[in-house]
């Protein structure tokens, strides 16, 4: 099994954003931290560095920079750190809209990289001529005081499955150490990174290119800092709109069960649809068996990397595989190709035999091992937004077994139980604790999500419209994949209009599963 960390986020870039920065922010009036009248100077564009880019020449079309900003929004005349901003510019001047604001999600994605390289193929025409799309990294990621810990003590993680109480304590020691070595290796903004901490940065974006107000657009965990910000800052908003979205209300046991129940029914989707189709490659037979049997086999031993064949898989590795690279999208003709393959490899009798001839396989060696540390901020995030600490493994046992009772078949979330796993162990203080969401101020903000979500179940979203209903409109994808917005002309074209019309669907407004997945 990956490390935790690298299980979840992937290794980010690391290279910090070339960029002027700013004066820092003045102490603001007495009010809520961040509400404050604090001044900052404008950010001073530059051209994108080649690594910002990942281009042979420099995209003149987006600039970057960088804002000064406080660690902790308690003490702003404290510590600073240098946040990463990238905007690309509205292609029509004399249609300009406004400044769209962007998170695709993680915790740990880059927004940067996202204004940069994605947001030409991601949005719209029509989009991309009225706005100036604005991503900028969230503290402890990317070019922002990214979070770093210790190559080798990453590759030192411990089962996410404890079997017993001392393992249970193994794993609570483990996060406890690599807790330490991240702080140390990061500073403290590794205490910081929680969305509250990231929703009054992009606060003070929004006062530094001097916009009164802000249109937002988030995807999956950017729909936490969406929700946030309309709960801190509502009236400075003009339009925002949230694709597969969290619900920060949810308990462990809940948040647990819910994305293990998601994630079975979009492989039970999968595997309706290999039935029904006849260029899937296990088209006849009985998906669900030739799972399960794999799975199996990957507890033996059995099953090797198509890509790396000395490498055995462990079924966790497999459920996650398919889990983040086809039931995302979803890809489910490349899935059922992957799968078939893996159950071609040879039975165990034969992989017994070429283990006696070979060397036994070695762990493979984590990317960028010959480092000493690398960008790893998804703990440093989620363990400061939610409140998930298993005291003893009597009380982790449960969560699991309700978890594997909602899943049977991908044996739970494969992502989401190890980051509860990541938490076990941590100090039980929150920065940015769970709460029933309370906007008063925003105007209607658009919601868009998948009723067959790998990941964010649908039924987060209906309880976030259930708390902010004068506030919000869900628009539901009748569809699968965690991605929302370009499913569809019907998904594009109401955010679209939305944006930039702040024309909204009308109430019973639902779209129709795309004809290709």
């Amino acid at each position: 099994m990956k490390p935790l960390f690298r299980a979840l986020t992937g290794v980010l870039a690391a290279g910090v954003l070339a960029g002027v920065s700013m004066p820092g922010v003045e102490a603001a009036d007495a009010g809520p931290p961040g509400r404050g009248p604090t001044t900052q100077d404008a950010i001073d564009w530059k051209p994108c560095p080649k690594d910002a880019t990942k281009t042979a020449t420099k995209d003149a079309t987006v600039e970057c920079g960088t804002l000064r900003l406080p660690v902790d929004w308690a003490r702003p005349a404290g510590e600073q750190f240098d946040l990463a901003v990238a905007r690309r510019k509205a292609i029509d001047p004399d249609r300009r809209v406004g400044v769209l604001l962007v998170n695709p999600g993680g915790p740990g994605d880059s927004g940067v990289d996202f204004a940069v390289r994605r947001a030409t193929s991601h949005f719209s025409a029509d989009v991309q001529e009225r706005f100036d799309i604005v991503g900028f990294d969230p503290r402890g990621v990317g070019g922002s005081q990214p979070v770093k810990c210790s190559t080798q003590l990453l590759a030192q993680a411990p089962s996410a499955y404890p079997r017993n109480q001392t393992e249970f304590d193994q794993l609570a020691a483990y996060n406890r150490a690599l807790r330490q070595d991240c702080r140390r290796h990061s500073g403290p903004v590794f205490d910081h990174a929680d969305t509250l901490s990231v929703v009054r940065d992009m606060d003070a974006i929004r006062r530094s290119l001097g916009e009164k107000k802000i249109n937002y657009f988030g995807h999956s965990y950017g729909t936490l800092i969406g929700e946030q910000y309309a709960e801190q800052y509502g009236d400075r908003i003009r339009t925002m709109a949230l694709t597969a979205n969290i619900d920060h209300s949810l308990g462990a046991r809940e948040f647990l069960v819910s994305s293990a129940a998601t994630a079975e029914d979009s492989f039970r989707q999968f595997v309706k649809w290999c039935g029904s189709t006849n260029s899937c490659a296990l088209h006849g037979r009985d998906v669900t068996a030739v799972w399960d049997d794999l799975l199996a086999r990957a507890d033996r031993g059995e099953i090797h990397d198509p890509e790396s064949p000395d490498q055995v898989l462990t079924a966790h590795a497999i459920a996650f595989k398919v889990f983040k690279e086809y039931l995302y999208g979803p890809d489910w003709d490349e899935l059922a190709t992957y799968l078939a393959g893996l159950a071609a490899q040879e039975q165990q009798q034969a992989a017994q035999e070429q283990q006696q001839q070979e060397p036994s396989p070695q762990p493979r060696t984590p990317q960028g091992a010959g480092e000493q540390t690398r960008p790893e901020p998804f703990y440093a995030v989620f363990c400061q937004d939610w409140r998930f600490r298993p005291k003893n493994y009597q009380e982790y046992a449960s969560l699991t077994e309700a978890e594997l009772r909602a899943a049977p078949h991908l044996r739970g979330s494969p992502r989401v139980h190890v980051a509860v796993a990541g938490c076990v162990g941590w100090p039980n203080k929150v920065n940015n604790p769970q709460h029933r969401l309370r906007i008063t101020a925003a105007p209607k903000i658009l919601m868009l999500h998948s009723l067959h979500d790998p990941a964010n179940n649908y039924a987060w979203a209906t309880n976030v419209h259930r708390q902010t209903r004068r506030t919000t409109v869900l628009l539901p994808y009748e569809g699968a994949g965690h991605s929302v917005y370009g499913r569809s002309d019907c998904t594009r074209d109401a955010v679209d209009d939305y944006l930039t019309q702040r024309r909204l669907p009308s109430s019973g407004s639902r779209c129709a599963p795309a004809e290709k997945n």
